[in-house]
């Protein structure tokens, strides 16, 4: 979700702003393109990095720099090379060059064949200097922290003190950069990289959270792309200028997502690892446990599983359909006495890295988006929401409401950000939004929403489950080379164009190692592949 919001933060989702019509947005004082120096990196082969130095301030040109990680993916077929492709998968606080940087040309062939894909660190994230970094234990200290609150718990001095402390410490240990790092500064410096690579328009590829870059992108600079892709759409308005009702809409969207898998355990116990281990009712069985585990925690080696480690658990595993039989193998061994499978997944939501240490994407996360969206600043509102999420939603209540307060309280804001409008002309490239119908982090009508806001847009629907559409094994038929001729030949699908999701949902081998994949968190903001 948001977004989409990790914390394991890659697989795999908000005061006063400028705003500006689309053209100024983008038209100020000249800056010098950075010089790029390519050269071999990461084990992938053919890959080389490169990093550009760009300003901290773009009010401020000639003052302060920050630097920015770049990893190139040469196209296959350089005779026939189109350009080049820049490529986010999500966040804010996403990576994405470590993932070319890893497995280069075989990662995205379908895309890679005729372009150089750029993978881009935004400012800020990864190997981008400076990155953020409040080394915050996201379980004890992060906007997800637990005990999760509700209305039966809730300490209000407590948790103003536990935000402001957080806060405070993320601050403290990376003033300079926050007040810089909106997504519309992401969007200068992707326009400026366009320039040190001599091209008129780029090719762009959005998923997720990436979809708002993209978004933005578009409207700042609407004649500078030929194709762009947004794939798990945000809906941009929302998630700006009002993102309380944005995440309200994702919280329902992880809660349809949890009824259709327990849809599909309740026709086919086997595949759901004989999950419940009696009757017939896995939802029933479900709520059980968590009751259960919230009265007497399940030891799981030095640590516990409670009713909060399920749930966020099951946000985690929910953003992918592949993952459905994992999260039925955690289930049903929970209910059987051991919470180690289930705990490994709640530990990749909040990044545990299992040595003391957190990921940082949860940190990236919450502040890049702190710094640009329209949050109240009353304390009462989110009260109020949290004790409304409560009522309405029974099991993923905590992405919305309470956990909302970190955002009121922060205190810096990019005054360089954009909130719209956004909008594409009728003379401009159409984009390509691929909404997924039961997509948990970015709710299907929030892509219709979007196409509805830019204007001039092209819906193609997935049916199915997941987060974004996208890959190798959701729609290959249909979803993979509908994107790939729009953006070899700008072929855009006939409207009204809708795909079938292939992946099935099958008991996982009794012999596979159970790695737990790295699963984003509770945002619409990070493709899950």
């Amino acid at each position: 979700m948001r977004g989409t919001r990790r914390l394991a933060w890659a697989a795999v989702a908000v005061c006063a702003f400028i705003g500006a019509i689309a053209p100024a947005a983008g038209a100020r004082e000249a800056t010098a393109p950075p010089t790029l120096t390519w050269t071999p990196c990461g084990t992938a082969p053919n890959v080389t990095c490169a990093t550009a130095t760009v300003p901290l301030d773009y009010d401020k040109p000639q003052g302060q720099t920050i630097k920015l990680h770049l990893a190139k993916s040469p196209a296959i077929d350089q005779e026939h090379k189109i350009g080049s492709l820049f490529i986010n998968f999500g966040g804010p606080g996403g990576t994405a060059a470590d993932r070319f940087e890893r497995l280069g040309q075989t990662y995205r062939p379908g895309l890679n064949q005729r372009f150089d894909i750029i993978a881009m660190d935004p400012r800020g994230v990864g190997q981008s200097s400076p990155a953020i970094d409040c080394k915050a234990n996201q379980k004890t200290q992060g906007i997800y922290s637990q005990p999760i609150t509700t209305p039966d718990n809730l300490d209000v001095k407590a948790l103003i003190a536990k935000d402001q402390g957080y806060i405070k410490r993320c601050i403290q240990l990376n003033d300079g950069i926050l007040a810089h790092v909106s997504t519309a500064n992401v969007a200068r410096d992707i326009d400026l990289l366009r320039q040190s690579l001599g091209e008129q328009k780029i090719t762009y590829f959005g998923y997720s959270y990436g979809t708002f870059l993209g978004a933005t992108y578009a409207s700042m600079f609407p004649t500078h792309y030929r194709a762009m892709v947004l794939d798990g759409p945000v809906d941009a308005d929302a998630y700006i200028n009002d993102p309380m009702r944005g995440l309200s809409a994702q919280t329902s969207g992880f809660e349809r997502a949890l009824g259709r898998f327990m849809q599909a355990c309740a026709a086919d116990r086997n595949a759901c690892s004989d999950f419940p281990k009696s009757g017939s009712d896995p939802w029933d069985a479900y709520d059980a446990l968590i009751d259960q585990l919230n009265a007497t925690p399940l030891p799981v080696g030095d640590d516990t599983l409670d009713g909060d480690d399920v749930t966020t658990g099951t946000a985690a595993a929910l953003y992918s359909k592949a993952n459905w039989p994992l999260l039925a193998k955690a289930m049903a061994d929970a209910e059987n006495g051991d919470g180690s499978l289930m705990k490994s997944l709640s530990d990749s939501f909040y990044g545990d890295n299992g040595d003391g240490t957190f990921d940082p994407g949860g940190d990236r996360y919450f502040t890049i988006g702190a710094t640009e969206q329209k949050y109240p600043r009353d304390v009462r509102t989110y009260l109020s929401a949290g004790q409304r999420s409560w009522d309405q939603h029974e099991h993923f209540w905590w992405n919305n409401g309470y956990a909302e307060l970190n955002y009121g309280l922060y205190p810096i804001h990019d005054r360089d950000a954009f909130d719209g409008p956004f909008k594409v002309s009728s003379s401009a490239v159409t984009p390509l939004v691929i909404g997924t119908t039961y997509d948990p982090a970015t709710p299907y009508r929030g892509a219709k929403n979007l196409v509805r806001t830019l204007g001039n847009a092209r819906l193609l629907t997935m049916r199915g489950d997941g987060h974004t559409a996208y890959n190798a094994s959701n729609s290959p038929t249909c979803i993979n080379p509908a994107v790939e001729a729009y953006v070899n030949d700008a072929t855009l699908p006939a409207p009204g164009t809708q795909c079938r999701q292939v992946v099935g949902f099958t008991r996982l081998p009794t012999v596979q190692a159970l790695a737990v994949p790295q699963i984003t968190k509770l945002r619409p903001h990070v493709a899950p592949f």
